[in-house]
């Protein structure tokens, strides 16, 4: 759906450049992120990554599949959690193989298009996330502060159309954004000063005369949105713990906040990262600090985020000990009827000799 749109786009009379210059010329970027690594260290850090990268996935296929095994989980908070995995597990599939693929290559080159569809799916699994996140603040507001109004705030029906306006939100806001980006010419260099197409680093590749208002509108759009999904939750957690200071038992107010440990944590997390990565004074110098530090974006938080959530939330972790317990006990109980149809049949067999 995305790739022949954005062939139509790039190859459209409108999308020229002043200089006469189309996207067409543009046929390649070179992804150079890793480039100026010492050689002998990426092996290393390709299986780093690579281990996390498969323990994210088959971290959040556990909590998935926990919640859709467990009825006693059935509830919007973990229907919003399994949609955050989903969210979780789509962004890492968009990103980081492509990323270990040219931590080991000396290729490392991307189609025109196959970096706009990247830039598409990461923003919108990215957008999506923080959307999710919000809502998981207003879902912890309602149960706390508005508890005998939750099953009419939060039905099933409420909670799946929540979820698709997230979904959706995160795909309007992917294909906005990658289209102002690709609306710009890109002229002179084609290295992109990143490990994949990340938005700032193709844009230093712009020029011409729309550069700089495109520029400033796609950080308009992205600040004021995930600036506003954190508002939204701050909002959400003054009326949290303004309600918890008034339960009057201090075990009370620590079984209360216990439920909103495991997404204050995540929220923390997601845009503590953020900050410290797109907030901080790049050098010329720190090209590969930055590189790092953009791979604990990409990689260590969706890393973190099934281990959070299996840890710090009880239900969580007793649903998924559940688990594994009936697993085990229903192999230990078929190890035994086998090694006991087993002797029977020697026991059988010896009294048909003997007879």
């Amino acid at each position: 759906m995305l790739k022949p749109l954005l062939i139509l786009f790039l190859i459209s009379p409108d999308a020229a450049s002043s200089s006469g210059q189309n996207y067409s010329t543009a046929s390649e970027f070179i992804l150079i992120g890793f480039s100026n690594f010492p050689q002998q260290l990426l092996p290393s850090f390709f299986l780093l990554y690579l281990l996390m990268y498969l323990f994210t996935l088959l971290g959040n296929l556990l909590i998935m599949g926990t919640i859709w095994r467990e009825h006693s989980l059935h509830t919007p908070m973990y229907l919003f959690l399994c949609a955050l995995s989903i969210s979780e597990i789509l962004f890492t599939v968009a990103v980081t193989p492509r990323m270990l693929v040219h931590m080991l290559s000396t290729h490392r080159s991307i189609t025109f298009v196959a970096c706009a569809s990247q830039m598409f799916f990461s923003f919108t699994f990215g957008f999506t996330h923080s959307f999710l996140l919000m809502i998981m603040g207003y879902d912890r507001y309602v149960a706390i502060c508005r508890p005998l109004r939750y099953n009419t705030l939060m039905s099933p029906r409420g909670c799946a159309r929540l979820v698709s306006c997230c979904w959706a939100g995160g795909s309007v806001m992917g294909m906005i954004l990658t289209l102002i980006v690709f609306h710009l010419t890109f002229c002179g260099s084609n290295e992109i000063q990143h490990f994949g197409c990340h938005v700032f680093a193709l844009l230093k590749l712009a020029c011409g005369k729309e550069t700089a208002s495109l520029t400033m509108g796609v950080i308009l759009v992205c600040v004021t949105a995930l600036l506003g999904c954190l508002f939204l939750i701050i909002l959400s957690y003054v009326f949290i713990v303004a309600a918890i200071l008034r339960i009057p038992s201090t075990e009370g107010r620590h079984q209360t906040f216990s439920i909103c440990v495991s997404h204050l944590t995540i929220v923390v997390e997601h845009y503590g990262f953020a900050s410290i990565i797109y907030l901080k004074h790049k050098g010329a110098h720190s090209m590969d600090n930055n590189t790092l530090l953009a791979t604990t974006y990409t990689v260590f938080t969706p890393f973190l985020s099934p281990i959070i959530f299996s840890l710090r939330n009880k239900e969580l972790k007793i649903a998924i000990q559940r688990s594994f317990q009936r697993k085990f006990s229903s192999l230990g109980s078929s190890w035994v009827v086998e090694k006991y149809e087993q002797r029977a049949g020697i026991i059988m067999s010896v009294s048909l000799e003997l007879l």
